[in-house]
């Protein structure tokens, strides 16, 4: 609150109201994360003016914040129940690598996209090299979601690592996280992916070697040309 950001994102979760209602009164713009309709509903109820709705193909971690309820719905299906669900704008993510799948969310009902894997293999990105050649050599079909390397849910390439810990309990976050944290920097140092969270949505097999210049010009003018269709 102290540097005034134009913009706040938050995942994981909803802030104290108090906090909401402080940012709001700076002028703070609140985007929150949901990965189903009532956690869409309940962001809205709190404040937020942005909803980024978080479809099951998305990489990382999952920004489900209600335990036991399933944030395992698909972007087709979450984007359009989302937005009639909700007034804010809403922003679409999870397995959205090129203008087709921007075109697809802004046609259900999303107002703006988000992406992440899309920019992991950017020449600019400080993402360590093994991991970006996993990105780029891998196959739709070679994700998983597990808790094996920080005891949350997230989605990444299927290694060594996730396979040797199926079936073994993960320790809640961050006792997971900080009990693989350093397997995971020395697998990096030791150039071991198979030991690496390789973060990765369900889009992967679209990830292209180019800089960040030249994807944002393919995503905008690619996505303009469809939706003048």
């Amino acid at each position: 609150m102290e540097e005034r950001v134009p913009v706040c994102s938050f995942t994981f979760g909803i802030p104290d109201s108090t906090d909401i209602s402080e940012l709001k009164k700076q002028g703070t713009v609140i985007i929150g994360t949901a990965t189903n309709v009532n956690e869409a509903v309940e962001w809205e109820e709190a404040g937020a003016d942005m909803i980024v709705v978080q479809g099951f193909e998305a990489g990382g971690h999952r920004g489900t914040f209600h335990r036991g309820e399933s944030g395992q719905i698909g972007s087709m299906a979450l984007i359009p129940q989302a937005a009639d669900a909700v007034s804010c704008p809403v922003a679409a993510a999870g397995g959205i690598m090129d203008a087709r799948g921007i075109a697809a969310a802004m046609i259900l009902g999303a107002e703006g996209v988000q992406l992440g894997t899309a920019f992991l293999t950017c020449r600019e990105s400080g993402a360590h090299p093994l991991y970006k050649q996993a990105l780029l050599n891998a196959r739709e079909d070679q994700t998983a979601v597990t808790k094996a390397f920080s005891g949350k849910p997230a989605r990444g390439i299927r290694n060594q690592f996730m396979e040797d810990m199926q079936g073994v309990p993960a320790l809640p976050y961050p006792l997971q996280n900080d009990l693989t944290a350093p397997i995971r920097k020395q697998a990096a140092k030791m150039g071991r992916p198979e030991f690496m969270s390789l973060w990765a949505g369900q889009g992967v097999g679209l990830s292209e070697e180019v800089t960040v210049k030249e994807l944002m010009i393919k995503l905008v003018k690619g996505t303009e040309a469809l939706l003048e269709k």
